[in-house]
């Protein structure tokens, strides 16, 4: 059980790059054929899209990298829990 912890902290670790990265890229606005773009966008779309469509924009900003985030860093916390105890 704890490897399974273990691999799922890694993973959302990886998420939270993955977002953070494409929160970066909507700063700087890469070019659209951009290979990496394109991966980051296909990666994390499937888990912010449903996000961004139950969340209204505030102040015409998406928080649904926030949110998604959040999420994460808790399920993080959690399984530690699992593997701690």
């Amino acid at each position: 059980m704890a490897l399974i912890a273990t691999i799922l902290i890694y993973a959302l670790y990886a998420l939270i790059i993955l977002i953070l990265v494409r929160v970066v890229f909507s700063w700087i606005s890469p070019y659209p054929n951009n290979q990496v773009y394109r991966w980051v966008f296909r990666a994390t779309e499937p888990i912010l899209g449903p996000v961004r469509r139950r969340l209204p924009p505030v102040s015409g900003m998406d928080l649904s990298p926030l949110v998604v985030t959040l999420v994460a860093y808790f399920l993080i916390a959690a399984f530690r829990n699992l593997t701690a105890a």
